[in-house]
């Protein structure tokens, strides 16, 4: 008897709907087998399927059992096929009858040995497809079951055991309660709560002040300061300025940290800007995404918020040196010989390091104890063309004990995020007719000519800064984007002087002569 189950394979952050076709031949002594391309772990579902069998009192047929998984010519990987696979050579061997309804679900989980049913990855971008496709339901683990019950028009059924599932569609469906949840309830509940807040830093207003410039133009950032000067607490606050995520961006955030597997038990959506901070021993692999079946990197699981990139010298090189283009083009693309999954990667980069080995080279009050020439060899481990996509040099001092020791109540996060929504509402209304640019910090070469116009007195200024300070080339865009935020902070719609003076101080590294 063939009967067709179906299931769901996702590729990036996409799913696509694979069909489970069971046939059960007479012939003794053939052991069952899978055909249509099944990776080492799908082909090993066999024989979790016969134990959960035999411990629920069913048997795994002894006559020839042939399971198809179309496409055939794309490849299937993971353990989440094992339920729709028990449940096709259940009903191929007549072991339960009523099963006329089965081919209108997807169904999806992965099998103990027991059959109880353990949580699968991709569970939204799986129902989004679902209900795409017109299927009436999706019958996946409880584990996964209010991720995939976003998703409105479909049904979604969390089950703890295979005897559930067989028990629903042998009870004509009925019995079991669908999982609903009310996407934006969740959202909005989830918003509105951050253990970080930029009230709990004492002293560095200026460097709040940069962080405040950087959330607001999505600009990139480094943070250059001695040990213990709170460069990792004044970045991990970041996100609390940032204006909120929009439920669109929620649901894309979450869609990728389901795919990594990533999302906690019973999440349901990702409300608040993703934080990444990945230890500088991480391979590009793992940073940028990839593997034989590619997987989203820390660049892709912090797209719409913040990447966090710790003593960036510390890094490896070629690490460092992959992250280019994907910030450029906000996604990144992986190929192999069968196929090319996108992820997107549209993350602001922070970054934090020390000015030299030892970590105190222009500090106020202790002395650099690094030979000559070290301090240069140590920036240099930062390639130039990576520096020039970080419009932010910001040099952090040592906090004075007055400061830290005061009772003075400083400004919070929610002060500063006010500021920078009404700064980005500015830049979303100039780019709307610009498809994919919604913030400063995105400008072309093209779009910068016509939109950060400079009075003779801001270029004069600009051009004593250039020849006084030796900055480089590459600053002067930079500085002409960050100028345009800080003129955006203050709703101003020209570039003044003022705005320029500003940003050409967060150019430090590009000084002639920063480094001795």
């Amino acid at each position: 008897m063939l009967i067709k189950t179906f299931g769901s394979a996702v590729y990036g952050v996409e799913a696509i709907t694979i069909t489970i076709e069971v046939n059960w031949l007479e012939q003794v002594g053939k052991d069952p087998m899978i055909v249509g391309l099944p990776d080492s772990a799908v082909r090993e579902s066999l024989q979790r399927v016969e134990s959960a069998f035999k411990t629920n009192g069913y048997n795994m047929p002894r006559t020839k059992v042939v399971v198809n998984m179309a496409p055939a010519d794309i490849r299937k990987s993971g353990t989440a096929f094992d339920l729709p696979i028990a449940m096709g050579i259940l009903g191929a061997s007549r072991q339960f009858s009523n099963h006329e309804h089965i081919h209108q679900y997807i169904l999806m989980g992965e099998l103990s040995l027991n059959g109880e049913l353990r949580p699968i990855r991709g569970a939204l971008p799986i129902a989004i497809q679902a209900r795409k496709e017109g299927f009436k339901g999706f019958i996946l683990p409880s584990a996964n079951a209010r991720e995939a019950g976003m998703v409105n028009q479909l049904q979604v059924y969390g089950m703890n055991h295979i005897v559930e599932v067989i028990r629903f569609f042998e009870a004509g469906e009925t019995g079991v309660t669908p999982t609903v949840v009310n996407t934006r309830e969740e959202f909005l509940n989830a918003q509105h709560h951050s253990e970080f807040d930029f009230a709990d830093v004492k002293g560095q207003e200026n460097i709040k002040r940069a962080l405040e410039i950087a959330a607001a133009g999505g600009h990139n950032a480094i943070l250059i300061g001695p040990p213990g000067a709170g460069k990792t607490m004044l970045a991990k606050r970041i996100p609390t300025i940032l204006p909120p995520l929009s439920l669109q961006e929620a649901l894309e955030t979450t869609k990728i940290h389901s795919v990594a597997g990533k999302l906690p038990e019973n999440a349901t959506i990702i409300a608040r800007r993703p934080f990444r901070s990945p230890h500088h021993s991480i391979s590009d692999i793992a940073l940028v995404g990839g593997g034989g079946n590619p997987h989203p990197g820390e660049i892709s699981l912090a797209h719409n918020g913040v990447l966090f990139l710790d003593e960036l010298p510390e890094f490896k090189r070629t690490v460092l040196e992959v992250m280019r283009q994907p910030m450029e083009e906000r996604r990144v693309t992986i190929s192999r010989a069968k196929m090319t999954v996108d992820f997107p990667a549209g993350f602001m980069l922070i970054a934090s390091m020390n000015p030299c080995p030892c970590g105190y080279y222009n500090h106020p009050e202790r002395s650099c104890s690094c030979p000559p020439g070290a301090v240069q060899k140590y920036l240099n481990r930062i390639s130039g063309p990576l520096l020039d996509r970080i419009d932010l040099h910001v040099e952090v001092t040592p906090v004075a004990f007055s400061e830290l020791s005061g009772t003075k109540p400083m400004e919070n996060s929610d002060a500063i995020r006010q500021r920078v929504i009404r700064a980005r509402d500015l830049q979303m209304e100039r780019y709307k007719e610009q498809t994919g640019m919604y913030c400063n910090a995105q400008m072309s070469s093209k779009i910068l000519k016509e939109i950060c116009v400079i009075s003779n007195s801001g270029q004069s200024l600009l051009r004593s800064a250039m020849e006084k300070l030796n900055l480089s080339a590459r600053a002067y865009d930079r500085i002409l984007k960050v100028s345009r935020t800080i003129a955006d902070l203050g709703q101003s719609a020209d570039i003044k002087p003022e705005h320029l003076a500003e940003a050409i101080q967060y150019r430090s590294l590009d000084r002639e002569g920063w480094a001795g």
